[in-house]
């Protein structure tokens, strides 16, 4: 139920059906473009995620994103270690002031607050999933201590060397134009600081030429909200040319002990991750199919259930042919 009440966020429940069809038509299935979708980036993500938000926190938690994974470990432990790993990466320090980049509803800059003692403002363009941290804050009891703000990542509403540390997770991949992203965290970030981030980018073996690899990217961006997929190479090019000294850099789900992609992986089981598996994926499905249908879910939710299964299909196809990453990890270095 708190799925179906939730559904579209801040859109008007009689305005979703309108919603997901605007969004769809910015993506290569519905005719639209890779131009189109650039220029409109503020319009499709706000979008995305007044439409998605209530299901991934269904799936997922309040941790919208994958992560490196041993043998043995849960996928909650996995996702706790990946957000630890990269505090330590950062160093953060008790009371510095840090910076997420694109923070989702906010679940890690929480774990990353308690983690480190520090002090998290995350950044989000928004209303609805702000509105959402805003009370989870509270009822974690970091309300004091960390902040959310509403703004585009391309435009932040900060003074100069504000922050002690930048981290983004698999988020800045809805920047138009990584260059432009990550010239703003430069700016905002105390000089001999870093930034570390998790990207989800095309890795060397992906062949645009390949109709099944463009396919594949396109399912992803449509399931997910993006108007491109960079390769890590762009990423590279990007944070030098704004002024970033990188200090190291690795695709992490390369020898990963547990594919990143098996949460979604139709030929997988868990319990403990039930909702996310292929039975799990079944019935949320259809039980959105049946709340529509007796309008206690908005018309048009089915059509965002469907757009999210076609992501979570071309996410494994992407991580099986290994052509596709979500977990391209780079620590950077601001020169003092």
């Amino acid at each position: 139920m708190d799925l179906a009440s939730n559904l579209g966020g801040k859109i008007d429940k009689s305005d979703v059906l309108t919603a997901v069809e605007k969004y769809e038509q910015y993506h290569v299935f519905h005719g639209g473009n890779e131009e189109e979708r650039k220029a409109n980036y503020t319009d499709m993500v706000n979008k995305y995620y007044d439409l998605a938000t209530s299901f991934y926190e269904y799936g997922w938690g309040e941790s919208f994103h994958f992560a490196h994974r041993w043998k043995g470990e849960s996928l909650r432990e996995s996702i706790k270690r990946h957000e630890h790993f990269l505090a330590l990466q950062l160093g953060i320090k008790p009371g510095q002031k840090v910076l997420d980049v694109g923070c989702g509803i906010g679940g890690p800059l929480r774990e990353i607050a308690r983690f480190s003692n520090s002090s998290v403002t995350g950044l989000n363009n928004n209303e609805y999933q702000i509105t959402r941290g805003k009370e989870l804050n509270r009822l974690a009891g970091v309300d004091k201590t960390c902040n959310f703000v509403k703004a585009d990542f391309m435009k932040m509403p900060f003074p100069e060397n504000s922050f002690d540390a930048v981290y983004a997770i698999e988020a800045t991949c809805h920047a138009p134009d990584a260059y432009g992203c990550y010239k703003e965290i430069y700016r905002v970030l105390k000089p001999g600081q870093c930034f570390a981030a998790y990207e989800w980018c095309m890795t060397d073996a992906f062949d645009p030429n390949n109709a099944e690899h463009q396919n594949i990217k396109g399912e992803i961006e449509i399931g997910d909200g993006l108007p491109d997929i960079r390769l890590t190479t762009k990423c590279l090019e990007a944070l030098e040319q704004a002024g970033f000294e990188v200090i190291w850099e690795k695709d992490l789900a390369k020898d990963a002990p547990v594919p990143w992609y098996l949460p979604l992986d139709k030929n997988h089981f868990s319990l403990s991750s039930f909702r996310l598996t292929a039975v799990g994926r079944f019935i949320t499905k259809n039980m959105v199919k049946v709340l529509e249908y007796i309008r206690l879910a908005p018309k048009g939710s089915q059509r965002v259930s469907n757009f999210l299964e076609q992501a979570a299909e071309g996410l494994v196809d992407g991580g099986r042919k290994e052509i596709f990453t979500p977990m391209y990890f780079f620590l950077a270095r601001k020169p003092e």
